[in-house]
């Protein structure tokens, strides 16, 4: 989705943040992502859309591990989460499956955005960016300072 990384440029710009922008193969895992990028898995962020019983949650996590929902409900309070159905994500993100960015504001869906804590233990980052063919890596200092976001700790070893 053009648009969508096009958004991502300008905000990085706007927020003085150096990145590095990669085109690539489509890629539908995070493993086959960081292949492509020549990066280590651990750095990728994985963008997870969810659903408890009133809203969407956007929950980013280290792509070399995995959710822990029974932590991310205790931390949301919540009863029952799924995950958002492929049709559910495309509404919401426009985009498809493992091509939606770590960044909520800017996919225009107003749903709230948490950060699982173990993302920021290197020193960059790599997601799609709105597209399975692009990517961006950056520091994770930055998207850290840019970001400003709630936090918690619901991943383990994937």
């Amino acid at each position: 989705m053009i648009q969508l990384f096009n958004r991502i440029k300008v905000f990085l710009d706007e927020q003085k943040v150096e990145y590095i922008v990669k085109t690539h193969l489509p890629t539908s895992t995070s493993e086959d992502s960081a292949r492509e990028r020549g990066e280590p898995l651990k750095i990728g962020a994985k963008a997870l859309l969810v659903k408890d019983n009133t809203h969407f949650v956007l929950v980013i996590v280290p792509a070399d591990r995995r959710l822990d929902t029974g932590k991310l409900k205790k931390i949301l309070h919540s009863q029952n989460l799924r995950f958002a159905t492929a049709e559910e994500l495309k509404q919401l993100t426009g985009c498809e499956k493992g091509a939606v960015p770590p960044f909520g504001h800017l996919l225009g869906m107003g749903v709230e955005m948490i950060v699982d804590e173990a993302l920021f233990g290197e020193e960059y980052l790599a997601f799609n960016a709105g597209s399975l063919e692009v990517s961006i890596k950056m520091k994770t200092a930055d998207y850290k300072r840019i970001i400003q976001p709630k936090t918690g700790i619901f991943s383990v070893p994937g």
